[in-house]
């Protein structure tokens, strides 16, 4: 069968057409996912099992949706999405270097691991951002479109590191301020 056909709801996997688990509520609007024991994927808005493929697609498809286990309740989106990450990584052409991972990892437990979250969270937009732009733009009208749509990104991410590090010296100076003794 064909990994991307979705499957109706077998009773015999845990009647998923019942009340959500005991956990919390999803908000309202967004598209129900849930993540039964035996690892199945059941999507509550087609009420059919689908597969990481599919939510690959949803994801391409950018239509808001969140994963919970079924029993707990607990959103599981981000455990999914990293599931479907790793499938990319290791079925093709592979976006980060093992270097780059390495360095990723270091970051967990550091100091600097929400900055560099958000940093990263922060630059991709802006990559986002460019080539939306250059895509609107007619590339006849531009010279060289790769070389203009490199030196934009380049510059918007400088700026967002510069304002990173603006915003840890103010933090820095607050948190040191707190600290010393008074004379």
């Amino acid at each position: 069968m064909n990994p991307r056909t979705r499957r109706p709801a077998a009773s015999a996997e845990g009647a998923p057409e019942a009340a959500p688990g005991e956990g919390a509520t999803p908000p309202s609007g967004l598209r129900t996912i849930k993540k039964y024991p035996n690892r199945r994927l059941y999507d509550t808005q087609t009420s059919s099992y689908i597969t990481l493929a599919d939510v690959k697609d949803m994801v391409m498809a950018v239509e808001q949706f969140i994963v919970v286990d079924a029993k707990t309740g607990e959103d599981l989106t981000r455990s999914i999405l990293l599931q479907i990450i790793l499938e990319e990584e290791t079925g093709g052409v592979p976006m980060f270097s093992t270097q780059a991972l390495a360095q990723i990892i270091r970051f967990y437990g550091h100091t600097m691991q929400g900055v560099m979250g958000n940093y990263l969270e922060k630059n991709i937009q802006s990559f986002i951002d460019l080539q939306s732009r250059l895509t609107e733009n007619s590339v006849v009208n531009l010279p060289n479109p790769m070389q203009s749509f490199m030196t934009s990104y380049v510059e918007q991410s400088s700026q967002i590191f510069t304002q990173m590090q603006e915003q840890m010296a103010k933090q820095a100076e607050t948190l040191m301020g707190a600290i010393q003794p008074k004379k």
